[in-house]
């Protein structure tokens, strides 16, 4: 059997914190940011973590599970 490989684009999204869970950035802030508010570009700036339903997919696309 080959060695699993990782997927680039979720090595690249994702990072795993020291509980296990995922976090990840907020999109809608790359461009246009010109019609959106205030609240709405600074809530954007912090990280979130990933939902639970979409966590067993991204874990097998970064080869932890």
């Amino acid at each position: 059997m080959p060695k699993m490989k990782t997927k680039s684009s979720a090595k690249k999204r994702f990072t795993v914190t020291g509980s296990g869970k995922i976090k990840r950035k907020h999109a809608f802030k790359s461009h246009i940011l010109t019609k959106k508010t205030k609240k709405q570009k600074r809530n954007l700036t912090h990280a979130g973590l990933v939902h639970p339903s979409d966590e067993s997919n991204i874990k097998l696309q970064m080869c932890m599970k």
